[in-house]
C-alpha cells in the first residue's frame, strides 16, 4: 500500500491537506468569489453595469475554481483535475454557508480518489472522470450539507460570542486570525469556510491588517520599500523563517492585533458584511483587499436598508485600524523590543 500511494502521488500529511490545499482553495476563492465581489462593487458604485455582469460571471463559479485549485495543490493528472469542476460546484452549492469547507473536505477525498485509479485501466478517460465526480459528487450529496451546517454553526456561535463579548472575543479573533495569516496556513480560506462576518470579521480583518502593516513597518530599516510593500500589501508570511529563528519578533505585530482588536469591535464596531461570505475578512491588507471588503460591506448594508450612509467615523475607524494603528503600535513595541535585545539587528532582514 505504501509503495502504491507513492506511485500515484497520494501523501496523506497535515502539509498536504493543511497547509497546501487549504492554500490552493483560498486562491481559487480569490480569483472567483472575491474578484466577483469587488467588480460588483465598482459596477454599482460607478453606475457602469459591464463590472456588475462580469463579476457575476465570476461569482458564480466559486466552487469549481476552488476545486481545481485544490486538484492543482494535490498535483493531479489532468483527467481528475478537470474533473474537479463539477465536484466543486455540487460541493459548493448542497454546502450552504459552509460551501467551502465542504469543498476543501470533498474535494481532496474526490481528487485522491481519482488519483488512485489514474491509468490504471485501458479506458482511463472514461474511469477516472467517472470515478473523481461520482465519488465527489455523491459525497457532495450526502455529506455537504452536514459539513457546511457544522461549519456555517461555529462561525455563527464565533460571531454570537463576538457580539455578546465584543472586547475579549475582539482579542482573540484578532490575534488568532492575524497569527494564521502569518503562519503557512490561510487564514482567508479559514474565515471563508466559517463564514465569519460581521463585529467578528471586523475583528479578523483587525488582525490580519496589524499583522501585515505591523511587520512592513518593524523592518523597514531592514528591508525598506521593496520589504514595506511585498509585505504591506503582500503577505507577512514572508516573515515565516525569520520567526523560526527568533519568535521574539512576532511579538509586536501581535500585541498590535490584540489591541486594534477590541477597538475595532468596541470603538467603531468594524463589521465585515462584504457579500463575499467572509474571504475577504482573512486577507488583511492583500491587494488592500480588507479594506475594500469593509467597504463593499457599507455599501450593501446601505443598499439593503441596514445602514443609512457611510460615515466620516466609518472612514476615520477603517484608516485607523487597517493602516495608521497597526504601524504606529508595532513600530513603538519593535523599538522597545529591540532596546531589550530581543529583537537584533538583521533579524527581520528578507532574503
Amino acid at each position: 500500500m505504501r509503495e502504491f500511494l507513492k506511485r500515484k502521488n497520494i501523501e496523506i500529511s497535515a502539509k498536504r491537506y493543511g497547509v497546501d490545499a487549504l492554500g490552493a482553495m483560498a486562491q481559487g476563492l480569490f480569483c472567483s468569489l472575491l474578484i466577483g465581489t469587488i467588480l460588483n462593487t465598482i459596477g454599482t458604485q460607478l453606475s457602469l453595469p459591464v463590472f456588475n455582469e462580469v463579476g457575476g460571471y465570476a461569482t458564480a463559479i466559486a466552487g469549481p475554481a476552488m476545486a481545481v485549485a485544490i486538484g492543482y495543490a494535490l498535483q493531479c493528472p489532468p483527467l481528475v483535475l478537470f474533473s474537479l469542476i463539477a465536484v466543486g460546484n455540487a460541493a459548493n452549492a448542497l454546502g450552504g454557508a459552509g460551501g467551502p469547507l465542504a469543498v476543501l473536505v470533498i474535494a481532496v477525498i474526490a481528487a485522491e480518489c481519482g488519483k488512485a485509479v489514474s491509468k490504471e485501466t485501458r479506458i482511463d478517460i472514461l474511469v477516472t472522470p467517472l470515478v473523481t465526480i461520482c465519488v465527489g459528487v455523491l459525497l457532495s450529496k450526502f455529506c455537504a450539507p452536514a459539513i457546511g451546517k457544522a461549519a456555517s454553526s461555529l462561525g455563527q456561535l464565533i460571531m454570537w460570542a463576538t457580539d455578546l463579548q465584543p472586547f475579549l472575543m475582539g482579542i482573540l479573533v484578532s490575534v488568532l486570525v492575524g497569527m494564521a495569516l502569518t503562519l503557512p496556513i490561510s487564514s482567508a480560506a479559514i474565515c471563508a469556510a466559517l463564514a465569519l462576518r460581521g463585529l467578528a470579521g471586523g475583528a479578523a480583518v483587525a488582525g490580519c491588517c496589524a499583522q501585515m502593516v505591523g511587520f512592513a513597518v518593524l523592518s523597514f530599516r531592514e528591508n525598506r520599500w521593496g520589504g514595506l510593500l511585498s509585505q504591506g500589501l503582500g503577505t507577512s508570511m514572508l516573515q515565516m523563517g525569520n520567526i523560526v529563528n527568533n519568535p521574539r519578533i512576532w511579538i509586536p505585530a501581535t500585541l498590535a492585533s490584540a489591541i486594534t482588536g477590541p477597538i475595532a469591535t468596541c470603538v467603531f464596531k468594524l463589521q465585515m458584511n462584504d457579500p463575499a461570505s467572509g474571504v475577504a475578512s482573512g486577507m488583511g491588507t492583500c491587494g488592500l483587499v480588507g479594506p475594500i471588503g469593509v467597504y463593499s460591506g457599507w455599501v450593501s448594508d446601505v443598499a439593503n436598508g441596514l445602514k443609512e450612509a457611510i460615515t466620516a467615523f466609518d472612514w476615520l475607524g477603517m484608516g485607523l485600524i487597517c493602516f495608521i494603528l497597526p504601524a504606529m503600535l508595532a513600530w513603538a513595541i519593535g523599538l522597545v523590543c529591540r532596546r531589550l535585545g530581543w529583537i537584533g539587528e538583521n533579524d527581520l532582514k528578507l532574503d
